[in-house]
C-alpha cells in the first residue's frame, strides 16, 4: 500500500468554474481529499496558440482534443476576447473548494505568460509574477499560501529563491522520482520539491495508439500494491470535465489496491527535511509532452 498524493492543476477560468466543482463533488463521494493549485490572475489561454510551432505541440493537441479540452471561448481569451481575471471571477469557487476540506495553493498568476517566459527571465520578472500570485491568494483565502506548483513545470532558479523568502513549506514544480531540495544556478533551495512521479493521462492517451482505458490501466500497472509513494498531477479541465468518468475509475482502482489517496500537505508532513537529498533541476523532455520542462537531475553533495 502506498500514499498517492493528488495534485490538481487549475489552468483556466472554465476549469475553475466547471471542473473544480465537479472534482470536489467526485472526491467528496469517494471520501478523498486532494490539493488544488489555482491560476489566480488573467486567463490568456488564447496566447498559447502560438505554440503550434513548438516541436510535439500539434501531435499533443490532436491526441488530447484541445478544442474540447478548453472550449472555443477559452481559446479566444487574450486574442479575440478580453482575458478574464480568474481570481476575481471565481474566487468564491476556490473558497468553496477549501471549505470542503481540500488543500489549496498557488499554480501561477498568469498561466500562459508564466509557462512561455519564465525559463528565460530574471529575478525581478520572476519575483513580480510570484508576488502577484501570492497577493491574489492572500486576498481570496485570507492567509498566505504555503505551497506552489509551477505552471507547465516551468521554472528558473529565482522561483526557488522566492519560495524560500516567502516561507513556502513545500513545492511541486518538477517531474522526478522522490522528494528533494532543488539546486539550480546559484540557488540551493530550502523549500522541498515533491515532484510529480507518474505520467499524466493526457501524456498517455493517443500515444502509440493508447485509448483512454489503456491510459487508465497503465497508471494502475505503474502503481501496484507494493508501490512507493507517488504524486499524480491531474487537470481540472480534463479529469474534472471530459475525462471525469475515467478518472473516477482510476481513483476506484487505486482504492481497490489499498492505496491511500492523500493531499500534498499530508505527503510533506511525512518528510524528514534534514535528510532530504539535494538534486540539480534540469530542463529536459518527457515522452508525451511538448517542449522542455523541469526535471529532477543528478544528486548533489
Amino acid at each position: 500500500m502506498a500514499d498517492i498524493a493528488l495534485k490538481v492543476d487549475v489552468d483556466t477560468l472554465r476549469g475553475t468554474l466547471e471542473g473544480v466543482p465537479a472534482l470536489v463533488a467526485m472526491l467528496d463521494r469517494l471520501k478523498i481529499q486532494a490539493s488544488f493549485y489555482f491560476s489566480l490572475g488573467p486567463d490568456h489561454t488564447g496566447w498559447a496558440l502560438k505554440r503550434v510551432f513548438r516541436p510535439g505541440f500539434v501531435q499533443k493537441a490532436v491526441r488530447t482534443s484541445v478544442l474540447e479540452h478548453y472550449g472555443l471561448k477559452t481559446l479566444m481569451y487574450g486574442v479575440l476576447l478580453p482575458a478574464p481575471d480568474i481570481g476575481r471571477r471565481a474566487g468564491s469557487v476556490m473558497q468553496a473548494c477549501a471549505a470542503a476540506g481540500h488543500e489549496t495553493g498557488i499554480h501561477c498568476y498568469d498561466h500562459v505568460y508564466w509557462q512561455d517566459n519564465v525559463v528565460n527571465r530574471g529575478r525581478d520578472w520572476t519575483f513580480n509574477q510570484v508576488n502577484k500570485a501570492a497577493e491574489a491568494y492572500q486576498r481570496i483565502f485570507g492567509h498566505p499560501a504555503r505551497s506552489h506548483c509551477a505552471a507547465g513545470w516551468q521554472v528558473n532558479e529565482f522561483l526557488f529563491a522566492r519560495q524560500d523568502e516567502l516561507g513556502m513549506q513545500y513545492a511541486s514544480d518538477t517531474r522526478g522520482t522522490h522528494p528533494f531540495l532543488p539546486v539550480m544556478g546559484d540557488t540551493v533551495g530550502r523549500c522541498p520539491q515533491l515532484p510529480t512521479t507518474l505520467p499524466t493521462l493526457d501524456e498517455l492517451i493517443g500515444r502509440e495508439g493508447r485509448t483512454a482505458a489503456d491510459a487508465r490501466d497503465e497508471l494502475l500497472a505503474l502503481t501496484p500494491e507494493d508501490s512507493a509513494t507517488q504524486v499524480y498531477t491531474l487537470h481540472a479541465e480534463l479529469e474534472g470535465q471530459r475525462l471525469a468518468g475515467l478518472f473516477a475509475e482510476l481513483l476506484q482502482g487505486w482504492q481497490d489496491r489499498g492505496h491511500r489517496l492523500v493531499t500534498m500537505a499530508s505527503l510533506a508532513q511525512s518528510l524528514d527535511y534534514d535528510k532530504l537529498p539535494k538534486h540539480r533541476v534540469e530542463m529536459g523532455s518527457l515522452e508525451g509532452r511538448s517542449g522542455l520542462l523541469a526535471l529532477q537531475g543528478a544528486a548533489q553533495s
